[in-house]
């Protein structure tokens, strides 16, 4: 039957080899489900056509050996009324179908054989399948992990670090700057000592003809 070549047979281990080297292990991975899906699908028709044909051999056998009993009954009833003729037609029909009764047994062993050979390849390519799917997800996922870290590093790579940095240095001495006119503004937070109109350190005249006077004196005892 032409499905037994058509069939995949690929392990997982296949898959895994043939996905070396490809730049896009995903697409491949897509393209052998599709592939698979389209195999299966062929598959399954060609089985129900198996099991079409298995069950009307079924059938062939069922009948032919209803008229090899049929055709014994009549040979026997017309050697009974003394029909020796009739009887050898009713023996002759007999053993033709018995051997095409024959034929058919064989031919339903057969494709008995043929259907338990499709139906093992089919689940044989439906296990891969359901493996190929697993594996997709898996490697789906761990494409995109590997594709947000690739785009985070080029992020990273692009950004111009001199520049952050001296913005970062800029920041921080403006920040240093408000805080240094908080800093000096409560220390003169305080009202200052209102001081008395007029100069402290300025002398008055009584001051100095009070001194002039003890002078004065002083000469006068010498």
């Amino acid at each position: 039957m032409g499905i037994f070549r058509r069939i995949k047979t690929l392990t997982m281990a296949e898959i895994n080899g043939l996905l070396d080297g490809i730049e896009n292990p995903i697409a491949m991975l897509n393209e052998y489900s599709r592939e698979m899906e389209l195999e299966i699908e062929k598959g399954q028709k060609a089985l129900a056509r198996q099991i079409f044909v298995e069950k009307k051999h079924e059938t062939l056998i069922s009948e032919t050996k209803a008229l090899v009993e049929k055709r014994t009954r009549q040979a026997k009833l017309a050697l009974e009324q003394g029909e020796e003729a009739m009887a050898k037609l009713a023996i002759q029909e007999k053993l033709t179908n018995e051997k095409q009764l024959g034929l058919y047994q064989e031919q339903y062993e057969s494709i008995q054989k043929q259907t338990q050979i499709l139906l093992e390849k089919l689940e044989q390519l439906k296990e891969t399948f359901y493996q190929l799917q697993q594996k997709k997800i898996l490697l789906a996922s761990r494409a995109n992990v590997a594709q947000s870290i690739k785009q985070i590093q080029k992020a990273t790579v692009s950004f111009q670090t001199d520049s952050i940095a001296r913005g970062i240095a800029r920041a921080e001495d403006h920040i240093l700057m408000m805080e240094a006119e908080v800093q000096a503004g409560n220390q003169f937070s305080a009202p200052l000592v209102q001081l008395p109109i007029g100069n402290q350190n300025s002398i008055s005249d009584e001051e100095v003809n009070s001194e002039l006077e003890k002078l004065k004196g002083e000469k006068v005892g010498i």
